[in-house]
């Protein structure tokens, strides 16, 4: 599979915002996201971003643009991301700090994560616990 050797995501979210400056702020000031790469037009809209958390990105971008990818995501969302982090109870309060809405405190799940819930300020609900995807076996 492309890219799996070399660490490279293979998996990235990609989310489209009425105001995407307003989500990176939020992903990377509020939730921990880093910010990798930002086009913009000529505008100032941002055309196309990448943020990491570990070894996974997520992509955004504005709405209201053309093509395939525009038409086909309308009136699409909310969507929902899980994130792995370690250290889940002070990510949260990070969020909280941010002002980020919080969903669900920091819980204990019966299989063994614990987790919590955001909802970012265009109704994305973003999860954030210590289960890894794949890691069980």
């Amino acid at each position: 599979m492309a890219g799996a050797a070399s660490g490279v995501p293979t998996v990235c979210p990609t989310l489209l915002y009425d105001d995407a400056k307003a989500a990176i702020r939020t992903l990377t000031q509020g939730l921990g996201f880093t910010e990798e790469a930002v086009y913009e037009d000529d505008n100032g809209r941002v055309l196309h971003a990448e943020l990491s958390c570990g070894n996974g990105r997520v992509m955004l971008g504005s709405t209201g643009r053309e093509g395939a990818f525009a038409r086909a995501m309308a009136g699409a969302g909310p969507a929902g991301v899980y994130v792995v982090v370690d250290e889940v109870d002070a990510h949260c309060a990070r969020a909280r700090e941010f002002g980020v809405e919080i969903l669900m405190e920091p819980t204990d799940q019966d299989y063994g994560s614990r987790d919590y819930m955001a909802r970012d300020a265009e109704g994305n609900v973003w999860s954030f616990g210590t289960y890894a995807p794949g890691s069980a076996g």
